[in-house]
């Protein structure tokens, strides 16, 4: 691996000698695709993290972790004759100059909703192009998404044709509707035997909610990394509090768990 090359250079060349048959990585060379697009998945979770997190220094890191499952999957499609890294760049290049009209051609764009709009008529242009005949206002929301996100892309396309409450307040009820439902489910015996009910009526409770989401301009898988990020902060430090007693935590009784939360809470 050359010592001057450029930094993405370098990165490609290591990627070939781990990729290596003779003398490199045995567990690099195990993989492929299917193996390796759980760490993408995962890496890109940790972007966002770092993100969250407000940490730019591990944001750099992240991507370049990032990066590095974009250089994976780029050697084993060379390997096979399919494409390589800079294949995947001009890809994408020429992608983004011809969803952006408004910059490199002579197309308007006056606000960052017409240039979502510009970008949906494109995409639908592109699949045309490809043979892909389906017209509906959902066509093209990918199969492989987060359902949270799938949920919420699902109800922005059906809000573009007008098939949308008007503001937040009806989805609040609605996701009191839901809620009841979810709660008389319940109530109707062991959850054991209601199993397939439940899973249908928390379904509906939770794509209400990232409509809910939706209505407040908040991303749902953010909202949730940071109430994850939340709890986990809140019971080490119960976790904490209860060992500076000399007290195992799991061995306490509710309410005194509770009363630790509670004193947590206080102090933030």
């Amino acid at each position: 691996m050359p010592d001057q090359a450029r930094p993405i250079d370098r990165l490609l060349a290591l990627m070939a000698d781990l990729r290596d048959p003779d003398g490199g990585c045995p567990w690099d060379l195990q993989q492929d695709f299917s193996s390796i697009a759980p760490y993408t998945i995962e890496e890109a979770y940790e972007v966002a993290e770092a993100i969250d997190r407000g940490d730019l220094h591990d944001l750099r890191d992240e991507l370049g972790d990032l990066l590095l499952q974009v250089a994976f999957h780029a050697q084993m499609a060379s390997e096979q004759g399919l494409f390589g890294f800079e294949d995947v760049a001009q890809a994408i290049t020429e992608k983004m100059v011809r969803r952006h009209p408004h910059v490199y051609a002579q197309a308007r764009a006056d606000d960052a909703g017409q240039v979502l709009g510009n970008w949906e008529a494109i995409k639908r242009a592109e699949r045309q192009a490809r043979g892909e005949h389906d017209t509906s206002a959902l066509a093209g929301i990918s199969a492989g998404l987060p359902e949270w996100l799938k949920a919420t892309k699902l109800q922005a396309r059906a809000a573009r044709t007008g098939f949308d409450w008007p503001g937040p307040a009806p989805v609040l009820d609605k996701l009191a509707e839901e809620m009841d439902e979810v709660r008389a489910e319940f109530e109707r015996g062991p959850v054991a035997d209601n199993h397939a009910a439940l899973e249908e009526e928390i379904g509906d409770l939770l794509f209400v909610a990232a409509n809910l989401a939706r209505h407040a301009k908040v991303d749902p898988g953010a909202a949730l990394r940071r109430a994850n990020l939340k709890f986990e902060r809140r019971f080490r430090a119960m976790e904490a509090l209860a060992a500076a007693q000399g007290q195992d935590f799991a061995g306490l009784d509710l309410a005194v768990q509770e009363a630790l939360w509670q004193q947590v809470k206080a102090t933030e």
